[in-house]
């Protein structure tokens, strides 16, 4: 139960002293009201990260689990298995990955970052986390190598020595390869960093190393010397081996690829330049662009593959990235969008001295990932299933609904199908591993996108998962080829012309209404059936604010109709409204910044244009940027606000209802003196509001703080944003580019800045709420209303007068009737909502979707509108003595309003210093609350309607607008933003779903039976020529080497532990794997597993490593080696 809190009482007396005195102070009824909802509801957490990594810098696979791995350049870890398996980590020190290793088959990957550290992530739970990290203080990492089924880390340095780390116990070995030692004596220069490091696939003790300089040693880690020297006057990017271990091949800096013998020192056997032009005089080929890496991959009935990056021909400008492909004497020139970052070829194997097999390779560009089927002809890519498209196009808004209708993922889903494109490849998608999460929560849900394309997506969100269903391009709508003399064209948004600023979506009837930045509305319904549309439907527009300043210096109150009344000029596609557009239409410029296409448009299923909405220029100045924008389709309305007025417009009969100026919304009891163009001498001190004419002043405005100062919101792009700035706000200045790149700045001020001195008198429709309710104070019956917020903080009242369903809903007009101010709060008005007087939510009225292409003929379809029944909110079988409630929430606070009495009950100041971003009224499962999320990176939940605080924590130090454009609040606790230009963070609020959020999580690892090594065969194993195999431990552990300096490195145990242990298979291979990671913070290895383990730990450095009986005796391996 709520407690009885006297200063809200007070509150109320305050409010409620200077109206009616008969009104009593607090109404009894609302201490009937039981807050259920309670703070240890509330609990925050991160649940899942979708979309493509933000600038990648590393990826790795596993071939065996089937995993992939790709680091970024903010030391984020993203990890995919099958689809709707993936996973997010994030390395603390934010440093970039510079290389990953799976350890294969063991649920365990090591991370090289760019800060000079190593880290071992374990992936058998869940949440993967760090066992262990290692930081390098005096060399600089370059390159890493972990063999198969070795514990044995090569590091390369920058310096061109090698160290090794023992991946256990995360400590460093005492033996160390210098460059000095592993180069000619007789070379005078330093060969430059390392580059490459790998074993020989046939023989374990021969590292060959890398040198940038373009120096490779064949190294024999027993002897502690270099079996072989190969010199190269061009720098090496990369190496690869032959799988029998005889030749391996390089690729240099000239665009080339060498090709040497093991054996063979002095010169390569063969070169090649892939992309260079072969002079006819037998001289070198021009040099090419570097070739960044090569793949060599054998099969075993053909030809090898030789795969590589870069190495295109420098004359070849404009040409697009490549992945060059050469198979026998075929070589195949792939062309990608993006610069690529990195290739992985997979591969039937993983061990490395056998036939390789590759079917296909993982390339990784800068924004996408690309998997190319090297098994079929013309090596078709695979259909991506990751949603990593989220960043197409710049995502410009979003919004998230929660608990939608159980038909609308399905209906989506079947129209969007028709839209996927041809020509994939017929196999399964590669990246297989891992297992979904186990979920109870089985609500849909739905995330909408709009794009700076004009493109709208709808994803399905349910479950923890992304999937695209449906794609809208909004601007088939207007025609592309603008021309120079268009004037609308330059001025408003020269870039993104097509961007989409605000949607309102009614899940119910699928309507949907989009705003572009370009100051026009689309109308749209969904239908099943394709329609061509001959001719689009268009209302245009004029929106303006003051016609002359001269003539009028006050701006305000009430106009006389000889005067140019501000705004109030519908146009519909050129015949008048009203008596008063006539005297309009001279003033010049009454184009629309879009033209509308004027060819017939065919609409495939899904969302079809209903009707188009534009505002034109008035007397040379371009429309103002729209605000706010709302529908229902129960009424068949939709509204749109911007910094002049509202407008709105009937989508049933076509016409604009309603255009008034924000001014006149108030008629005579405007409380504020508007001066828009005068210079700033009469206004405070403070910067806050004008002076408040006493006659209108009401109670409201007595307790309401005189600092609320009007805001300009620039909306811009979300791009990234200088920290210092942490402001933004609603109605942009004139002319203003709306979605301007390069002005990344929470532009809202207070000062009295230049460009503020005319705006500051404006006040721009900032919400909307369609609701059935007490329209005037004191009324007994309910009415359909439409609750206008504005940036002053004034909520205002429109009562709609509806025609009967059916045949007189198209034909007798709507009537809309302003009946003045409900309350007013300090700050912009962000989010209205209304309660029943039992404290529930009363959602707007809507209609059931119906397919509006019925084949038949107009009365039929009448039929068929008419039969169906507008569905009403709950409050219409009300009994109406009993109250409603108001709840509104601003930038600032939340006031709850008692009607039809209009007294407010309660009031909470939400914010003092900063402000709030989005504020959404959300059902949870045990009540309803106000959830906020503010400037400062607060996010806050107050109870309704007692406005009790719940929960404040401080989750994001915001610093960039893409965040402020686009987090949302939606039903049962979720919540989501974008957390860079291509990923979508999703979180929780909810205890209920963090408490459920480990079983819905999917699984990375799942034991998986590492597949027999290759049989060396009858021969080879009588006469040698086998692969070799090394007891590492005898030449790097402790006993033989010693130990490491300490001031090299030091080692810091991760968080890790022996948490991810639980989850871990069961089986032999499950104990071993357990023993291989649930190792000490000293890295001692744990003796509590069963005997068999321990025993084979005894007996672990006496026993032979031969592929031939590894297969035969499988429990008897090393323990560490599965």
């Amino acid at each position: 139960m709520k407690k009885f809190n006297i200063r809200k009482v007070l509150d109320g007396l305050k409010e409620v002293s200077s109206s009616t005195p008969s009104v009593q102070v607090v109404p009894q009824e609302n201490h009937l009201i039981q807050e259920t909802l309670q703070s240890e509801h509330f609990q925050l957490c991160k649940t899942v990260r979708h979309g493509f990594p933000y600038q990648p810098s590393a990826m790795a696979f596993d071939p065996v689990q089937k995993i992939l791995a790709i680091g970024t350049q903010s030391g984020a870890l993203r990890l995919f298995g099958r689809p709707g398996v993936e996973c997010y980590c994030q390395h603390e020190s934010g440093a970039a990955v510079i290389q990953l290793q799976f350890l294969i088959n063991e649920g365990a990957l090591v991370s090289a970052l760019s800060d000079d550290s190593v880290h071992l992530w374990n992936l058998r739970q869940k949440r993967p986390a760090i066992l262990h990290s290692l930081k390098f203080n005096r060399e600089r990492i370059t390159f890493c190598h972990l063999p198969f089924q070795s514990k044995w880390l090569y590091i390369g340095t920058e310096r061109g020595n090698i160290h090794i780390v023992n991946v256990e116990s995360f400590m460093l070995s005492g033996y160390v390869i210098m460059w000095n030692k592993a180069i000619e004596l007789s070379s005078k220069a330093h060969p430059g960093p390392v580059v490459h490091i790998s074993d020989n696939p046939m023989d374990e003790g021969k590292l060959i190393i890398g040198f940038e300089s373009g120096i490779v040693v064949l190294w024999d880690l027993k002897s502690k010397k270099a079996d072989y020297r190969y010199t190269y006057d061009e720098a090496i990017h990369s190496v690869a081996w032959h799988h029998e271990g005889k030749q391996f091949i390089c690729s240099h800096s000239d665009g080339t690829l060498t090709i040497w013998n093991i054996r063979g020192q002095g010169k390569p056997i063969q070169t090649i330049t892939p992309h260079g032009k072969q002079p006819k005089d037998g001289k070198k080929p021009e040099p090419c662009k570097p070739i960044l890496k090569v793949e060599y991959k054998t099969t075993r009935n053909g030809e090898p593959f030789i795969i590589l990056s870069g190495g295109l021909s420098y004359d070849t400008v404009g040409r697009r990235p490549c992945l060059t492909v050469m198979h026998g004497k075929s070589t195949a020139v792939l062309e990608m969008d993006y610069p690529i970052v990195d290739f992985l070829t997979l591969c039937e194997t993983p061990y490395p001295n056998d036939f390789q097999e590759p079917y296909a390779v993982v390339v990784l560009l800068e924004k996408d990932l690309v998997v190319i089927d090297l098994a079929q002809n013309g090596y078709p890519i695979f259909e991506n299933p990751y949603p990593l498209t989220i960043h197409e196009s710049p995502v410009t808004c979003c919004e998230y609904f929660a608990d939608c209708p159980v038909d609308l993922i399905p209906a989506l889903y079947s129209v969007g199908s028709r839209q996927k494109r041809q020509g994939y490849s017929k196999k399964e998608w590669p990246i297989s591993g891992g297992n979904w999460g186990q979920g109870t929560q089985s609500y849909p849900e739905i995330i909408i996108t709009g794009h700076a394309d004009g493109t709208v997506k709808f994803w399905d969100a349910s479950a923890l998962m992304l999937q695209v269903l449906y794609k809208l391009k909004t601007a088939k709508v207007f025609d592309r080829n603008r021309s120079k003399e268009d004037k609308g064209s330059t001025e408003v948004s020269d870039e993104d012309p097509f961007a989409i600023q605000i949607m309102a979506w009614c899940p119910e009837s699928r309507m949907l209404c989009v705003a572009g930045v370009s100051a026009n509305v689309i109308i749209y319904r969904f239908s099943k059936l394709e329609v061509t549309t001959e001719v689009l439907q268009l209302l245009e527009v004029r929106m303006q604010y003051e016609l002359n300043d001269s003539e009028s210096p006050d701006g305000g109150g009430e106009q006389t109709s000889a005067l140019p009344t501000p705004g109030a000029s519908p146009q519909t596609s050129g015949s008048p409204l009203h008596p008063s557009t006539s005297s309009n239409n001279s003033d010049g410029g009454n184009t629309p910044c879009l033209k509308v296409r004027s060819t017939p448009l065919k609409q495939s299923p899904g969302y079809q244009v209903d009707l188009v909405v534009q505002l034109v220029w008035v007397s040379g100045e371009p429309p103002q940027q729209i605000t706010s924008l709302a529908l229902n389709s129960s009424y068949g309305l939709v509204v749109f606000g911007n910094s002049n007025g509202l407008a709105v417009v009937d989508y049933i009969q076509k016409t604009v209802l309603l255009n008034l100026g924000t001014v006149e919304l108030y008629g005579s009891n405007d409380p504020y003196q508007r001066q828009p163009r005068s210079p700033r001498k009469t206004r405070q001190p403070s910067g806050g509001l004008c002076d408040i004419n006493e006659g209108s002043a009401t109670s409201e405005d007595r307790c309401k703080s005189p600092t609320s100062a009007k805001m300009s919101r620039k909306l811009s792009l979300p791009t990234e944003l200088k920290p210092d700035l942490v402001l933004l706000s609603v109605c942009p200045p004139r002319g203003a580019n709306p979605l301007d790149h390069r002005d990344n700045s929470f532009s809202r001020s207070r000062s009295s800045s230049v460009t503020s001195i005319d705006k500051e008198a404006r006040e721009a429709i900032s919400s909307f709420h369609f609701c059935e309710t007490f329209a005037r104070k004191g009324d007994s019956t309910l009415t359909p209303c439409l609750y206008v917020g504005t940036s002053l903080g004034t909520v205002l009242v429109l009562a709609l007068t509806l025609p009967p369903a059916g045949e007189q809903r198209q034909l007798q007009p709507v009537i809309i009737s302003p009946t003045g101010m409900l309350v007013r709060l300090k700050g912009s008005i962000m989010r209205m909502a209304l309660l029943d007087s039992v404290g529930s939510q009363l959602s707007p009225a809507y209609e059931p979707w119906f397919e509006p292409n019925v084949t038949a003929d107009g009365e039929e379809r009448e039929k068929v509108r008419k039969r169906r029944p507008v569905s009403v909110s709950p409050s219409s079988s009300q009994d109406l003595s009993e109250s409603q409630y108001a709840v509104v929430c601003s930038e600032k606070q939340a006031k709850v309003i008692s009607l039809p009495s209009q007294t407010c009950i309660y009031k909470h100041s939400i914010t003092e210093t900063s402000f709030i971003l989005r504020a959404d009224v959300v059902q949870m499962s045990q009540g309803l609350c106000v959830a906020c999320f503010c400037a400062n990176g607060h996010i806050m939940t107050l109870s309704v309607p007692g406005l009790r605080p719940l929960v404040d924590v401080n989750y994001l130090p915001l610093t960039d607008m893409r965040i402020a454009r686009t987090f949302c609040f939606t039903n049962l606790g979720q919540a989501m933003y974008l957390c860079s230009p291509t990923e979508i963070q999703r979180i929780t609020y909810s205890q209920d779903t963090c408490e459920n959020l480990q079983e819905m999580l999917g699984e990375l690892f799942t034991p998986v039976e590492t597949p027999e090594a290759p049989n060396r065969g009858f021969f080879k194993g009588l006469f040698g020529g086998g692969a070799q195999s090394l007891d590492r431990e005898e030449l790097f552990g402790e006993v033989a080497a010693g130990r490491a300096s300490r001031s090299l490195a030091q080692h810091m145990p991760g968080p890790g532990g022996i948490e991810g242990m639980k989850g871990a298979a069961s089986g032999v291979v499950g104990d071993l794997a357990r023993a291989r990671i649930a190792l000490d913070e000293r890295g001692q290895k744990l003796g509590e597993l069963e005997e068999r383990t321990a025993a084979m730990m005894a007996s672990a450095d006496s026993f032979s490593k031969h592929a031939h009986e590894m297969m035969l005796k499988c429990k008897d391996k090393k323990w560490y080696q599965f």
